[in-house]
This record gives C-alpha cells, structure tokens and sequence, in this order.
C-alpha cells in the first residue's frame, strides 16, 4: 500500500477529514456535524474540546478503520479562524472557543486598541484595520469581562494550534494564523509584535512560529490511543481552512484569487509583494515568504438557509429550480445580504439585512433567486476592491459546497462578468491539509499541484447588462438605510436573547 496522508478540516458547520496518496487520490472521507453556539447577539463559540479535538479523534479513527495505521505517513489539520481558546496550565479551556469575525463582541475593545496604537500604525504593521476579524481585541474582551478566567489563562490556541497541542504536546502557531491575530503579528517582519504582542497577551505565552506545512511534532501515546494514528506520526502545523482550501485549489500564483462558496463567503488572492488596503486584511501566506490580502462577507450559506427554512422548501434543489426560472434580476427584487452584520467592505457588527422592490408579484423563486444576487453583488464589490488594493485578479478560482449546485456560480459570474474556474476536486481545506502534510514529510515538493479544473463558468452577456443597471441599486442600499438599520439593530441587541442559527446545512 502507498504512503498515505491525513488531512482533517474543522468547518463552521462540519469537520471534514481525508485519506489520500501521495499523488492527490482520495482513499477515505469522513464527516461531522456540528453547529455554533450564539449565547448573546453577535456572540458566536465553539467548544474546543468537545468540537475541535473530539470531532477530529472521531474523524481519524474513522477514516483508518479497515486500514493499516502504519501508512499513515503524515498528518494536518486546518480549522475555522482566526479563533481564540484560552487555556489554562494543563491545557483546559476556561471558557468556550471565541470564533472569527462572526463573532462581534468586542468592538469595544477594537476602538481602543485602534486608538491606543493609532490606526496608520496598526494598517503598517499589521497590515489590516482591527475588526471583527481579530483575535487582539478578544483577548482584551477576555480580560475585562471574565477575569477569573483570564487568570487562569497560562496559553492562548487558535483551532489548528488547539488540535496540534492535543496531537503532539507541542505549543506553536502558523505564521499564517498569527497574521490574523491583530495587533500582535508583523506582517512585513513576519514576526510577532513584540511590544503590542507582550502588552495584550500579558501572562500568556505566546507560541512558536512556523509555516503550515513544517512538521512540528509527532503524535503522542495519548494522542494515539484517543485517534488511532500510531505513535510517532509526523503531524504538520495546519492554518486556517480558507488557506488550506486556496492551497487545495491552486491558488499559488500572484493574481490567483479563491472564492470559497460555504456558510460565509471567503476571499484570498495571492501578492506578487507586500500590499496593504485600509478595507482589506493582508496577511502571511501558506507557503513560506508569501503573503496574501483576503476579505469575507459574514452570510452566504446562512442567508439560503435562511430562505429555505423561512419559506418552507422541501430542499435546496426546489429552491434552485424555481430560482432558475426567474429572470435575471429577480424582476427588481433586491437583498442587502447582511443578516448578521457584515465584515468586507462596510465592516459594520450593526448592519442588517434589507428586502428591497418587494411586491406582491414576487414569489419564493424570487427571493431565493434575489439572496443569490445579493451576494453576487456584495462579492463585485469586494473583487472591485481587491483589483485596487491587491492588484487585478487575473484567476477567479470558485470552491466550497455552493458550487455544486450550478446556478450559484452562473449568477456570480453574471454580476461580476468574470469566469470562475471550479476544481475537480470539491472536498476543500482537507485535501489541502494532506498536501501540506505531503509536503511536510517530503513525499510532495512544495510546488505540487493536486487541482485540476473540472469546468469553468462563463458569465452571460445579456444577464451582465441586466445587473450593471440593479448593481447601482445596491451599491447605495447601505447608505440609505445604515441609520434607520442602526436603530433597528439597537432593538435587537435589547430584545433578542439568542440570535438565528449560524450553522447551516450545506447550501446549493
């Protein structure tokens, strides 16, 4: 039997794991659900040990069963991110994992850690502003509201790094993850912060750096005993899905950008150099040396959940076709797609969805057929974005779960009118974890390439002029209604005790 290589995702909504040979050819799958907890509005957490570390333990033995442990050559894991888990002295969780910008709690904190350490400084060093997205400011939430727990903290995890603890002993983060965890990374010296990094951490460690695909440790008895994987197995430090998922689909070349169709929609485009834009994150890449400038909207896959458990539908596959049957432009029915806030490009935690042309003429097809579109014009603007601040995309390389179902894809490509190439190859961040582990123990060079293209989606002329016109709709939506949904967003924040569900089955 071939060498074999284990790649293991934990998702928003699922944990997903792979074997594969050291030529890219899938031997095994497995799959977990989970959902995400949202105890308070804007909250959104996961419990690492329960989630994190037992989904993977179950995925693994999953995935060898039947199966010659000894083959397993190497081992990476990816996660959701950038996440925050605290942890004490023997490596316990004293609260719930915080999760990425989904989570919104601490704005507080971001306005005055921006005002601390200046805005100019912060874009310079770190190259992003504070927002949701970072972990800096959640650290401080920490701090100030659960200081017991804080007290305790002796370690800080993202969640490829929690499952890398609990694999190996050993306490490092990706250069990649840390370039998220704003204020504390440099990502022109691709180093900690020293300074910010020692004043927000405080008694915490802070971990050892290393690249994705660096074998940092090997498994353990316990970890052993608790996996299946022998003792002794090479495990790979991981990232942060998006990254290993752009990693997957071969998104290596400057210019390459990866749009990651799932329950929040994801952006990475590859740098020829350092590049940084106040409205975008810039960020050290997968593969050593590189960087990357990314973005994210905060709903995608959530939103059709939304639609198809707000009107009933039996599956997705109804909603799509009725979608499908209804004109381009939803016959001038519009979505504002920020159901939970929004990061990229308005980067406001208060920002609500708004319905907008709404008649009674318009039916469920309508609607299903107008978040599509609302999205797609959300993801026009952020590519209009990273055209200007990353430089223009010259590959739009579509992945994640939304791209099986067809229309989807067309309509993105119809309101931005540019083609997307699809992969072959859809299984995502696990599939990038096994070449990393690959490259990790020398059974793959580091420029292996797995991806093939299975198709690419052509925009349709005639539907891109229907959209340039609604497209100018949008783009002054948020504007318009930001103080009447501001007002709104307050009523909620005082009303609501528990937020929609932010873990959706896997969208069409």
């Amino acid at each position: 039997m071939a060498a074999l290589l284990m790649g293991i995702d934990i998702g928003t909504s699922s944990t997903k794991g792979v074997l594969v040979t050291d030529d890219g050819t899938v031997v095994a799958r497995a799959t977990r659900a989970h959902g995400v907890a949202t105890p308070r509005p804007g909250h959104a957490e996961m419990d690492a040990d329960v989630t994190w570390w037992g989904e993977v333990a179950s995925v693994s033995r999953e995935l060898l069963a039947g199966r010659a442990a000894s083959d397993v050559a190497g081992v990476c894991v990816s996660g959701l991110g950038p996440c925050l888990v605290v942890c004490d002295a023997a490596d316990r969780p004293v609260r719930p994992a915080i999760l990425y910008g989904i989570d919104a709690r601490a704005t507080t904190e971001i306005t005055e850690l921006t005002d601390r350490y200046g805005a100019e400084a912060i874009l310079r060093t770190c190259g992003k502003a504070l927002s949701s997205q970072a972990v800096g400011p959640k650290l401080s939430w920490i701090r100030r509201h659960e200081p017991d727990g804080w007290a305790r903290g002796r370690r800080w995890f993202g969640s490829s790094s929690f499952v890398v603890r609990r694999l190996t002993g050993e306490y490092v983060l990706d250069h990649h993850t840390a370039s998220q965890c704003d204020p504390l990374y440099d990502v022109r010296a691709l180093d900690w912060a020293s300074d910010w990094a020692a004043e927000i951490t405080e008694h915490l460690e802070l971990p050892r750096l290393v690249w994705p695909q660096e074998v940092v440790g090997r498994v353990t008895a316990a970890a052993a005993e608790a996996t299946g994987l022998p003792e002794g197995t090479p495990v790979s430090a991981g990232t942060v899905d998006a990254w290993a998922e752009a990693h997957s689909a071969g998104v290596r070349a400057p210019g390459d950008l990866m749009l990651m169709y799932g329950t929040t929609m994801f952006f990475v485009q590859v740098l020829e150099g350092l590049r940084t834009h106040p409205l975008l994150w810039t960020t050290a890449g997968v593969d050593p040396g590189r960087r990357t400038m990314a973005a994210g909207m905060s709903t995608s896959g959530s939103l059709t959940q939304w639609v198809r458990d707000l009107t009933g539908a039996p599956d997705y596959e109804t909603l799509v076709e009725e979608a499908r049957a209804v004109a381009p432009g939803s016959d001038g029915l519009v979505v504002l797609p920020y159901f939970a806030g929004e990061r990229t490009p308005v980067f406001d935690p208060q920002a609500r969805g708004v319905v907008a042309g709404l008649t009674l003429q318009h039916g469920r097809g309508h609607l299903f057929r107008a978040a599509y579109e609302g999205i797609a014009y959300g993801i026009r603007q952020i590519v209009a974005l990273l055209d200007e601040g990353a430089g223009p995309v010259s590959r739009l390389v579509a992945v994640g779960g939304g791209t099986t179902g067809g229309l989807w894809t067309q309509v993105v490509s119809d309101v931005t009118g540019r083609p997307q190439d699809v992969p072959e190859q859809t299984i995502g961040a696990s599939y990038g974890d096994a070449l990393l582990a690959a490259v990790g123990v020398g059974l793959a060079d580091p420029t292996t390439d797995w991806s093939v293209v299975s198709h690419v989606v052509e925009p349709d002329p005639r539907a891109h002029a229907v959209h340039d016109e609604i497209f100018e709709a949008y783009d002054s939506l948020y504007a318009s209604t930001r103080a009447a949904v501001h007002t709104l967003a307050a009523v909620q924040d005082a009303t609501f005790s528990t937020p929609a569900d932010l873990s959706p089955r896997s969208p069409a």
